[in-house]
């Protein structure tokens, strides 16, 4: 009998993070795919990562609309309570083998807690990573609520390791995200017209001679100066005054700040060099950073897929404080003068090294393996 393994996808960054474990699982003989997509990847406002993963042949097994409109901390709080009511139910429907939950968004909390109450064995993808906000105590918290994990990196597993898990139930299977990064470093050229292929709004700026990326998204713990943050970002970037592809944040407490501070910026200025985006398929997303001069803002992806890929990333502020990091990062303050000098250093540098710090390409395969062979557990104690 085929083990039946229930993933959760609950935003558009997790598909990314898991796209190539879900091919493995699904084209493996001992293993059944039940995927569940939640929360704001079904939501077209931030994208809706389920035409993306039904394009590319994933069956989805359930839906669970679970976001409370407000993009406030009280909402953000309350979406997960809603997360625990539909999900306990889609569980209790499907019956699985296993719960696989994605990285440290706070919907992922509860696809936790679901399936820990419900004695469903709980894998966890991405824990044991440190950064500067919300996302650490959900990551820590569902690391606790796990019995497998399979972290990207050496110094996630060491954490990991130190907070009490079992070592024969800790994999160092590297980043799956990664897996997808491999896929594109041959493309080195871009091989679509984003604007095109994607719509979005703004200009259509001449990219002949480079573009910028930009991905920043509010900061939980500073969620009231959500709109002073993405002000400086653009202040800078308008200030280079290069063409800019321009990705709205995701459903963070905070967000609101950060779409009117984009929307009121684009009233005032004229900004023809910038396009934006709600979304991409995860493939063409990373082409697109390949071959950007650069990615500016606070997403993992700068930590993560850019390391890999070689990409300089200017990182602003705290979202990703004490993240392991490759050669490709320079720390910035919520400064315009900070971002436009890093902007300046990178176009007056080589491009960084690549690293695998978080893999190198078969995270996917790992995790698939892991999954067939791992005993099913629900219980564990206190190693320490």
């Amino acid at each position: 009998m085929r083990r039946k393994i229930c993933v959760v996808i609950t935003a558009r960054p997790s598909y990314s993070r898991i796209k190539t474990a879900l091919s493995a699982i699904k084209a493996h003989p001992k293993l059944e795919l039940q995927l569940v997509v939640a929360a704001s990847a079904l939501l077209d406002r931030y994208g809706m990562a389920t035409k993306y993963i039904e394009k590319d042949g994933f069956e989805i097994a359930a839906k669970v609309y679970s976001v409370l409109e407000g993009e406030n901390l009280t909402a953000a709080a309350k979406t997960t309570g809603i997360g625990i009511l539909e999900l306990s139910t889609v569980f209790d429907n499907l019956n699985p083998d296993i719960v696989v939950t994605v990285a440290d968004r706070f919907e992922t909390m509860a696809t936790a807690i679901s399936a820990s109450y419900m004695n469903i064995p709980l894998a966890h993808i991405q824990g044991g990573e440190v950064t500067g906000n919300i996302d650490e105590k959900v990551r820590h918290a569902i690391t606790k609520l796990s019995d497998y994990h399979f972290v990207a990196s050496k110094g996630a597993y060491d954490r990991v390791i130190k907070l009490g898990e079992m070592k024969d139930f800790v994999f160092n299977t590297g980043c799956p995200s990664i897996d997808l990064a491999h896929e594109v470093k041959d493309c080195e050229t871009l091989d679509f017209d984003p604007v095109q292929k994607y719509g979005g709004v703004g200009g259509n700026p001449d990219i002949s001679n480079g573009y910028w990326v930009v991905m920043q998204h509010p900061v939980t713990t500073e969620v009231e100066s959500s709109r002073i943050h993405i002000e400086e970002s653009l202040k800078a970037l308008h200030r280079l005054d290069e063409p800019v592809f321009w990705f709205w944040p995701n459903v963070d407490a905070g967000a609101d700040g950060t779409s009117t501070g984009i929307r009121a910026f684009r009233e005032k200025h004229d900004l023809k060099r910038f396009h934006f985006f709600k979304n991409m398929e995860p493939t063409d997303f990373l082409k697109l950073l390949y071959n950007s001069k650069g990615l500016i803002g606070n997403s993992s992806v700068g930590i993560r897929e850019c390391a890999y890929l070689g990409v300089p990333v200017v990182n602003i502020g705290t979202r990703q404080n004490q993240r392991e990091r490759g050669f490709n990062v320079i720390d910035v303050p919520y400064s315009s003068d900070s971002i436009y000098q890093a902007l300046v250093t990178i176009k007056n540098t080589q491009k960084p090294a690549s690293s695998d710090i978080y893999g190198n390409g078969d995270a996917g395969d790992k995790i698939a393996k892991n999954l067939v062979e791992v005993p099913l557990v629900f219980h564990k104690t206190i190693t320490f």
